[in-house]
């Protein structure tokens, strides 16, 4: 068992945000974690990464590996990010450092945890630019945030994210500010990576459309409560919570066919026209 969340609760300005919130992601497990803003879900991913905002006060357990994580020394927590646990989150342009090329971003994460050389390191970007398929990686890692398209961005983002070949990759709504054909890409890329690398998912969205595609098992939440807990197949044909029923009304007119997206938009699986963005 990689990650075990056993009655999680976080306590913010004196209200309580998040609830007894329970589920384990095993070995190569692709876990969803669904629902609306406010749900509690990206809480639920900061809290395993040691990312509250200050003054969080959080009870239950977190476990990885049997090894409890809350209240873990913050070098310890730093060295766990990247080495063992990857985060992909939302916006990438707010992740990026503006100031900084993208290429050494990627090539500091590098060399926090493996202690390269600055040569071996930015070998190591440039390489890690092309695994994400960033056109012409060896000019595009000299560049800046703000000179890449949202997709090339994000591109980057999971190129950090991964480049230390973690266990575990938490990614948080890491499509929802893209346009749908860049979305099918990065999910595409997504999936391609985890299988490549065996790692766990824990994928975080608001639309069960996307979820079907992406992972095995679902955790649905509203107002910090786990309110249902099931194989995707299953919050798909029989959802026996109202919040899960009215996540499947909303998909509907989206919903993926299995195996493939709608006709006319690229297949998780294969690239659509026009190369990466």
């Amino acid at each position: 068992m990689s990650l075990a969340v056993r009655d999680l609760t976080i306590d913010l300005g004196g209200r309580r945000v998040l609830d007894g919130v329970s589920f384990d992601v095993p070995d190569g497990a692709r876990i969803g974690l669904i629902g609306e803003s406010g749900s509690g879900k990206s809480l639920t991913a900061l809290a395993i990464l040691g990312l509250l905002p200050e003054g969080a006060e959080t009870g239950g357990s977190i476990r990885w590996d049997g090894r409890e994580l809350l209240g873990l020394p913050d070098r310890e927590l730093a060295r766990l990010r990247g080495d063992d646990i990857g985060i992909v989150f939302q916006e990438p342009r707010t992740a990026l450092n503006p100031i900084r090329t993208v290429g050494r971003q990627i090539a500091e994460s590098i060399r926090i945890h493996e202690g390269l050389s600055k040569r071996e390191a930015r070998e190591r970007a440039v390489a890690e630019a092309a695994r994400v398929a960033l056109p012409d990686p060896e000019h595009i890692v000299a560049r800046y945030p703000h000179q890449l398209s949202g997709g090339q961005r994000q591109r980057v983002a999971i190129a950090m994210a991964l480049a230390c070949r973690p266990r575990l990759l938490i990614a948080d709504e890491p499509t929802t500010a893209l346009d749908v054909t860049i979305q099918a890409e990065i999910l595409d890329l997504l999936l391609s990576l985890v299988d490549d690398d065996g790692m766990s998912l824990v994928f975080i969205t608001h639309d069960l459309a996307v979820l079907s595609q992406i992972a095995t098992d679902g955790v649905v939440l509203e107002h910090g409560r786990v309110v249902e807990q099931a194989a995707v197949p299953t919050l798909l044909t029989s959802p026996v919570s109202p919040v899960t029923q009215g996540l499947l009304r909303d998909a509907t007119a989206t919903l993926w066919r299995p195996g493939g997206l709608p006709d006319g938009a690229p297949g998780v699986g294969g690239q659509g026209q026009g190369g990466p963005v």
